[in-house]
């Protein structure tokens, strides 16, 4: 059966179900209870998992999941059929089941074998797929940021309740030892009063010069890939990885990296969302298409604590001697943390930790909680709050300006202009579906 006779067969079967045309145009949300499936996932055989999305960062997740004890990737998906054999490859190093092949997520959803999704797609696609799995009695893996704009993040939250479902956001720090203990001492007093935390990124990425648009590649369904996003010809800056500096697919360097590390210096001061936020920056030295700043300043103010945020994407030197990482300043020490480790200046004592593994843990975390039923490390709602930051930080700067937060409502105060940022339109048939 090909996609388009896929699409009418869906179609006319969530027709027969009545399912309305705004809240599921387009989609075919497998009918699986709830309570059958946390049946299956206290069961003593392998937890079932697709990956949607399989490029880089879906290919290493499932690569992780099939190193599980006890799980079997059944299925990999992606729009572009040339991804396959090197998606397949890590994975069969671990399982002797080879997982099929997809190009339609909606397949994997309709399958009452599959536990668990891990949605690695263009950030474009994560609120609608992470709802629709959460109502087709899914678990979820979501890679981050969770969404593409603030009702989006509140949506796939509102979804994995009503749904009882567990979603994990792919913030592996949550789940890294040393992260864990470097959050565990800044709450410790050790530092004195922390009020003041400094997150930044330094990289010397490559700039997107303009070219013209092209044939669509063989083997790749664009028009799903582009799904909800506007219609638009096809074009290499807009596809792989480019994806990220365009506003109808990504969210620029802070949704990008700027996330991870905003989610530490949000954990590690036990933070909600900011009353006020402003930005500046601008592409200073990359001359291209991307719609996103080469270099930003972004400040998070709260009623009694400070964040901020600083990414130069053109230059390798970072600070604390870092490319990338979080400083917590307090009264009696600074401690420094990034992947490789932490450590603490201006401390009488010798304070540091060395790296841990992140991405086995959180995968682990997961399994963990499809099989307990618990909030996992990094539950939706930390991982929509953390996005959250990002999306003020993207707002003010496309703004030009400063603006007020009601973090209760998750609405901007007295202010209509950046309120019509909150959301986005959606190309039909796809929208956010209803919970």
């Amino acid at each position: 059966m090909n996609t388009d006779e896929f699409r009418r067969r869906d179609l006319s079967r969530r027709q027969f179900l009545g399912r309305s045309a705004q809240n599921a145009a387009g989609v075919a949300a497998g009918m699986v209870g709830l309570s059958s499936s946390v049946a299956r996932a206290d069961r003593s055989d392998p937890v079932r998992v697709g990956v949607i999305g399989v490029r880089t960062q879906g290919k290493a997740l499932a690569a992780q999941f099939a190193a599980q004890p006890q799980v079997t990737v059944a299925a990999l998906c992606d729009v572009d059929e040339s991804l396959k054999l090197a998606a397949l490859k890590p994975v069969m190093e671990h399982q002797t089941e080879e997982p099929r092949w997809e190009t339609d997520f909606r397949r994997l959803l309709d399958d009452p074998q599959i536990d668990a999704v891990a949605i690695a797609t263009p950030d474009h696609w994560h609120a609608i797929m992470g709802v629709l799995a959460c109502q087709a009695g899914k678990d979820v893996y979501l890679e981050k940021p969770v969404s593409l704009t603030i009702e989006e993040g509140r949506r796939l939250v509102e979804a994995a309740r009503a749904n009882e479902r567990v979603v994990q956001v792919g913030l592996q720090q949550r789940s890294g030892a040393h992260f864990q203990s470097a959050v565990e001492l800044v709450r410790s007093g050790k530092l004195g009063t922390v009020r003041f935390a400094k997150a930044w990124l330094a990289n010397s990425r490559k700039p997107l010069p303009r070219r013209h648009d092209e044939a669509i590649p063989a083997g790749v369904d664009y028009d799903l890939w582009l799904g909800p996003a506007a219609e638009r010809d096809f074009n290499t800056n807009r596809f792989h990885y480019h994806w990220h500096w365009f506003r109808d697919y990504g969210t620029g360097e802070l949704g990008n990296w700027g996330v991870h590390l905003l989610d530490v210096a949000r954990w590690g001061m036990e933070l909600g969302l900011p009353e006020r936020v402003s930005a500046s920056g601008g592409n200073y030295v990359f001359d291209g298409e991307a719609e996103f700043p080469d270099t930003m300043a972004a400040t998070f103010h709260y009623p009694q604590h400070t964040i901020t945020w600083e990414h130069r994407l053109w230059s390798n030197h970072g600070l604390e001697g870092r490319g990338s990482g979080v400083a917590f300043h307090g009264e009696r020490g600074t401690l420094v943390v990034d992947r490789s480790g932490w450590k603490v200046y201006d401390s009488k004592e010798r304070l540091t930790a060395d790296a841990s593994e992140l991405l086995g843990s959180h995968v682990r975390n997961f399994i963990d909680c499809v099989r307990t039923r618990q909030r996992p490390n990094a539950d939706i709602e930390i991982g929509h709050a953390s996005t959250t930051l990002c999306h003020l930080g993207n707002i003010a700067w496309q703004l030009g300006r400063e603006v007020r937060f009601d973090a209760d409502r998750e609405t901007f105060v007295g202010d209509a202009e950046a309120d019509m940022l909150l959301s986005r339109e959606y190309r039909a048939p796809w929208t956010l579906p209803t919970v």
